[in-house]
């Protein structure tokens, strides 16, 4: 009666093979006491966090929906959304721009991005809302000739519009160079096979370069939204009626102060997270093509090492 385990012989060496057969990972001791250690902690913390009177959980809970900090979160939201789309278009022109052979849109295109990447989002939106002081009156003329047409500046810049304009120019400056990047990653031959076939350079960048590119924009764009929604907040200061400026208006009059920051913190966190699973969605989508090539990949090598053996 044949064994159909069959023994190996041992090395010259004298030393025996070992039977791997039944080999299991080793219990990590270590590993387990560790988060025990950290979960622990955490559960301690969550403990102490829930039963602290001074964090105002009924007040939390009473000002959550309240209808002003409902309308703060819409201004919050709605700016996020107008900055961010003003803010991709723009970047994506400033992007090809600095891409291009043509070097005044390259200098132009620079230029913008040094000057709106080197100073403080702060900084630009107080300059915005104070436009008046240097500009009191905004015109369209011939250079060196007649006015077409003006308008007072204090009636066109108002805090909505400040806070637009320097939201959506602050983040123009920081998509060009993502999208930029993003164009770059694309492999040349992309753009010179495109036109080998008769495509006319902004046509294949709209239907080649983008699409593939979008793997190395999305990710970083979703950071910036999500940046762009924290970012909001410093409208407070050109008395934009934002979330964090409701909630100031709110414990202005009640001096509940810590839990009506937390009404805050937490409305910011549920929209962050959303948009963090709204973006892990977007970047299965654009990573389906590399997932069936490295799945294709493996199966060709699989068939090859049979047809070795």
């Amino acid at each position: 009666m044949s064994n159909d385990r069959t023994t190996a012989a041992p090395p010259s060496g004298g030393a025996d093979f070992r039977d791997v057969a039944h080999a299991h990972k080793p219990f990590q001791t270590g590993r387990l006491v560790l988060w025990v250690v950290v979960l622990l902690i955490a559960a301690n913390f969550l403990w102490i966090v829930a039963h602290n009177e001074n964090f105002g959980w009924p007040v939390v809970a009473a000002y959550f929906f309240d209808p002003t900090v409902i309308s703060g979160l819409y201004v919050s939201l709605g700016l996020t959304v107008v900055a961010m789309a003003i803010g991709i278009v723009l970047g994506l022109g400033l992007a090809i721009a600095r891409l291009s052979n043509d070097r005044l849109a390259r200098s132009l295109a620079s230029l913008f991005i040094w000057f709106f990447r080197g100073t403080p989002l702060l900084v630009q939106l107080i300059f915005w809302y104070n436009l008046s002081t240097l500009f009191p009156e905004l015109s369209i003329a011939i250079p060196f000739g007649p006015t077409l047409a003006s308008w007072e500046t204090n009636s066109v810049i108002t805090p909505m519009t400040a806070a637009i304009v320097g939201l959506a120019l602050n983040e123009a400056a920081y998509m060009a160079e993502i999208i930029r990047g993003g164009l770059l990653s694309v492999d040349r031959g992309q753009f010179e096979t495109a036109e080998a076939f008769g495509m006319t350079k902004a046509r294949a960048l709209w239907r080649i370069i983008i699409p593939q590119a979008m793997r190395s924009i999305v990710p970083p764009t979703g950071n910036q939204l999500i940046s762009m929604i924290k970012a909001t907040s410093l409208v407070s200061v050109i008395a934009m009626a934002d979330l964090l400026y409701s909630v100031q208006s709110i414990y202005n009059r009640t001096f509940e102060i810590v839990p009506m920051l937390l009404v805050a913190v937490l409305w910011y966190l549920f929209i962050t997270s959303i948009l963090n699973l709204g973006q892990s969605y977007i970047e299965a989508y654009y990573g389906r093509s590399e997932r069936r090539n490295n799945t294709a990949a493996a199966r060709s090598e699989t068939l090859v090492e049979e047809a070795s053996h």
